[in-house]
Formats: structure tokens, sequence, C-alpha cells
């Protein structure tokens, strides 16, 4: 079902019977009257609102490297009207043109190339469109190698990560690394976490972080424990300003009545957490998927840290609303690039 249903098919509707003087209570705030629609089918979320203002204010080019799934196409059409991108699609002319007669999507198809993804990269590395977003019918490995290899790494950055965000009843939770880094060292640790409050920072939000591990603040020993635990101390040497405490375990950094009972001289202490920093890829990506299927929470993501100029991978097989959202990360994510 195309999600804009509920928030633009019934405003017509209510405005044609407010012409017509069906309807006797006539609708003043259109915005807040969507916001309402959309509240009631649980889909109102206040960063992606946010993120959806931002990215409409500065309508970035973005290269869609699988065009010819209808899935990336419908989703288009959905980010064009919305005001937030300008696309490049990238696929087969006669698969494009077929898929938008079949069902009557209204774009227009752009280009034929085998390599998709390194043809959408260079369009971006020489200023025809400011961001890639691929994936969708490809594994992450594969979607990655062509950012990497024509983009490159940003300036000061060692190694790309990935972030999902999670949308939790109370706030979006930013979690790292989920994609990239299989077995971080604690520098790599430390790489990651500036990476992410780097992020985190970009949608005005102020990173509070946790770096999670089987222990709390040394009470276990082991390597993983241990690389935690040494990141922590290079980060609070080396970046005092930045809220992040650690090595501690979930539950202690989610919950702060808990945390302050047992480590009151934490710097988390009567913050919430909103950003967890996990020891290998193994956690953060197991977490993310059990909270996502087990706990219905929407997740967004991932969203490629570190590189040079805005690349980002959908997860294989995503929805239309998955990919739209993707698309908001995006657009801001090139504004603040450019």
């Amino acid at each position: 079902m195309d999600p804009r249903l509920i928030t633009t098919v019934a405003p017509a509707v209510a405005l044609a019977a407010m012409e017509s003087g069906v309807a006797k209570e006539p609708i003043r705030d259109w915005d807040d009257y969507k916001r309402v629609l959309a509240e009631r089918l649980g889909q109102d979320n206040t960063l992606v609102r946010n993120l959806s203002g931002r990215a409409r204010r500065h309508p970035k080019r973005i290269v869609f490297a699988e065009a010819d799934h209808y899935k990336v196409l419908k989703a288009v059409e959905t980010a064009r009207d919305e005001g937030i991108v300008e696309p490049v699609l990238l696929g087969s002319r006669e698969r494009i043109a077929s898929l938008i007669e079949e069902h009557r999507i209204e774009l227009e198809a752009m280009g034929m190339m085998k390599r998709r993804s390194y043809f959408g990269s260079m369009l971006v590395e020489n200023g025809e469109a400011d961001a890639v977003i691929s994936g969708l019918t490809r594994n992450y490995r594969e979607s990655l190698l062509p950012a990497l290899h024509t983009l490159g790494l940003a300036e000061g950055v060692k190694k790309v990560a990935g972030m999902y965000i999670v949308q939790a009843k109370t706030g979006p939770m930013f979690f790292a690394d989920t994609t990239v880094n299989r077995d971080p060292t604690a520098r790599e640790l430390v790489d990651i976490t500036l990476l992410t409050a780097e992020a985190v920072r970009s949608m005005r939000i102020v990173p509070r972080i946790a770096m999670l591990s089987y222990s709390n603040f040394g009470s276990a020993g082991g390597r993983d424990a241990e690389k935690v635990r040494e990141a922590v101390a290079i980060l609070h040497e080396e970046h005092p300003d930045l809220i992040v405490d650690g090595e501690m375990q979930a539950n202690v950094a989610l919950n702060e009545e808990l945390a302050g009972e047992l480590f009151p001289f934490s710097n988390l202490r009567g913050r919430r957490v909103n950003t967890l920093i996990f020891p290998n890829l193994a956690a953060g990506n197991i977490a993310y998927k059990l909270i996502q299927e087990m706990g219905g929470f929407e997740v967004v993501g991932p969203i490629l840290l570190g590189l040079r100029k805005p690349f980002h991978i959908l997860q294989m097989g995503s929805s239309v609303r998955e990919i739209v959202n993707m698309v908001r990360i995006a657009a801001v994510d090139a504004h603040t690039n450019r």
C-alpha cells in the first residue's frame, strides 16, 4: 500500500467536503491535520519529520543504482512528490519504462549502465549528483566496494562504519557499528564512536554514548571488555567534552535509575543514553535485528559513515517506507557534506 494514502487522499476528500459545504467544521491547520492522521496509524515520528523538513529545504540529486526495481521506483516517486530529491535513475531503460507504465508511476528513465553502483559513485564524485542509494538487490559488501573505490574515505578517517537508527518510544537510538567492522580494536572503536557522534550531531541531537560489553566498569576480564575499557579511556583523555562512558552492560546503559544506583561516578548519570557502541559486528548486528523483529521498532539504516561523499546502502529487500527514510538521510547528508 502506498504510505501516503492516509495523509494524501484523506485531506483531499476533506478539502472537497469543505468546498462543497458538506463539512461543518473547517480545517485551518492542514499540516497538523496530516500529522494527526499519521499518528493514528503510528507513523508519526519527530525525527523523520525533522529530516523530511530539512531535506525539502535543500533537495539533492541522488542516484538510484537499482532503478529497474518496482520498490525503488515507488520510493523515488514518493520522495520526489515530497520534494526532497531530484532522482537520477540507473538501469535498463526498457525495464524501467515497463515498470513505470505497468504501475502508473510518474517518472522518466535516465541512463543505462552495467555496473551501476560504480557509475552512480562517479556521478557524485564529478558533481553530477549529490548522493547514491544502492543495495536493495545486492549484498552489503558488493554494494560498498564501488563507494570505497571511487569516493574514498573522508579526511582523517581510516575505516568506514555503519549506523542504524532505532525509533524507540523515548526517542531515537543510534547503534554502531552494525554493518562493517567485524572485530575492531580499541583505537578503531574510538574512531567508530567519533564518526557516530558526528552523525548524531548532524541530526541536531546531542550524543550521549554508552560503550557496551558484558562487563561493567572493570567487573569482568576478557579481551572484548578490556578493549572497550581502553577505548573509553582514550575518549576521556582525547575528547573530554564528549558524553561517553563504559564499559557497561546494555541493561545498565538503558536503565537510568539502575545506572545511577550502581555507578554514581559515571558521567552518564542522570542522562538518557541515546547512542550505543558495540564491541564487535556480531553484537551490533544481532542487537538491532532482534529489536526490529521482536520489539516491532522501526529501524532506519544502515547509514554509512566515514566516506568522503554521501553513499548509502539499503538492507536487501527494504520496504518502500525504509527506502524513503534512507532518501531523507541521504538528502540531509548531502547538504551537510556540501
